[in-house]
């Protein structure tokens, strides 16, 4: 068994390894290599090459191509780009623009995880011939009683288990992680080590397709016409003033607001697309105990009990866990109720569930409720989680 966990000599286990042009994925390759794996470089093309080459500190661009072929010929080993832009809009973008459109406020890093990068290029990877799938993504695979299982990495500043929570049992089998239990300042040092001319490269900050983090214009382009202004409205019905579309806002948001004259600093409470109103009110009008789930990937084998499972569950991806309770409702959908109220709980985003270091799972947020007022959901039935 190699350091992979294959049952084959080191030389005869070909890893394609996903190469985004940055440090983390070229040390991932260059660390394979050393070792005397069987390594093949991919990258993807995910969209517009020439707008993508003048825009910097984003992944997967017209540079990053470049940066991630010139580390391959350095590493002498074999390079591919991949054009997947149409799937990427498709999958990814498409989806992005129309969940703003719904009022939601959608991670468009774990939509490309789960279909471009763990659906697509993984089968791309197995037509290869491929005997894992190889990432620079910060999480530990590790083995336990019931086969692979995710945990949260060693260096809990780059932590990304949040957004590799869609990861099904099947694809962990063929993924692999080798810098999860690497600090960043150590894979630094490695890509030093190793010559490679990213070195010094920095890490991407906004989303890809995002420039300068201006998502409202990009759903804008997507979308002509999203921007409708409308109502900004109190909770408690005075109409506050207008605003030039709810694409603006998201649950929780206290910058930006443009109002004055209150006691108490206002946020956003509720955003209601069809009306195009943006509700604000005090913090305390954000507490919410129960959350709601559709599409729950849970990775442990078998149901989760019909007195539910309590775990730790972080609602944002800056968020720290809570203490809380997932239960799976008659309704095929899953719940959270949380031991204490959390704040600015905004549906489009993600409730992951730990066990300690472990990521069981997770699901997209439908809603967020507040038990005193909303009453406890039905859960006459357990449903299994694989079927939601």
């Amino acid at each position: 068994m190699n350091s992979m966990g294959i049952d084959k000599a080191v030389g005869a286990t070909r890893v394609v390894v996903a190469m985004s042009g940055g440090v983390d994925s070229s040390v991932t390759a260059a660390l394979l290599h050393a070792e005397g794996y069987d390594v093949v470089g991919i990258t993807l093309q995910l969209y517009d090459h020439g707008a993508a080459v003048a825009k910097k500190g984003a992944c997967c661009a017209g540079q990053d191509i470049y940066d991630a072929r010139r580390v391959a010929e350095n590493l002498g080993i074999p390079h591919y780009v991949l054009d997947y832009e149409s799937r990427f809009r498709d999958s990814v973008m498409e989806d992005f623009a129309d969940s703003y459109l719904r009022g939601e406020t959608p991670i468009p890093c774990v939509s490309c995880n789960q279909t471009v990068k763990f659906r697509d290029l993984l089968t791309t990877a197995r037509d290869l011939g491929a005997d894992c799938l190889a990432t620079g993504h910060y999480v530990q695979r590790r083995m336990g009683p019931e086969g692979a299982e995710l945990h949260r990495a060693v260096d809990k500043r780059r932590d990304q288990s949040y957004f590799l929570f869609a990861t099904t049992r099947e694809q962990l089998d063929f993924l692999r992680f080798p810098l999860g239990g690497l600090e960043k300042d150590r894979v630094r040092a490695e890509a030093e080590r190793h010559g490679l001319a990213v070195a010094d490269k920095p890490d991407s900050q906004d989303i890809c397709f995002v420039p300068q983090g201006s998502y409202a214009s990009v759903v804008q382009k997507l979308r002509p016409g999203a921007a409708d202004p409308g109502e900004i409205v109190h909770v408690d019905g005075r109409v506050m003033g207008r605003h030039e579309g709810i694409i603006h806002y998201t649950i929780g948001q206290r910058r930006g607001l443009g109002l004055g004259g209150e006691t108490e600093p206002l946020f956003v409470v509720r955003l209601e697309p069809e009306a195009r109103r943006v509700i604000v009110g005090p913090k305390a009008a954000l507490a919410r105990d129960a959350v709601i789930l559709r599409n729950l990937n849970w990775v442990p084998a078998g149901e989760i009990p019909a007195e539910g499972r309590a775990v730790e569950v972080k609602l944002r991806s800056v968020s720290e866990p809570a203490p809380a309770r997932i239960f799976m409702r008659h309704d095929g959908a899953a719940e959270v109720v949380l031991d204490e109220p959390q704040f600015g709980i905004a549906p489009g985003q993600a409730a992951v569930c730990y066990d300690g270091e472990r990521i069981l799972g997770g699901g997209w947020i439908v809603a967020a409720e507040s038990r005193a007022t909303a009453g406890v959901p039905n859960r006459e039935t357990t449903t299994t989680a694989a079927a939601v």
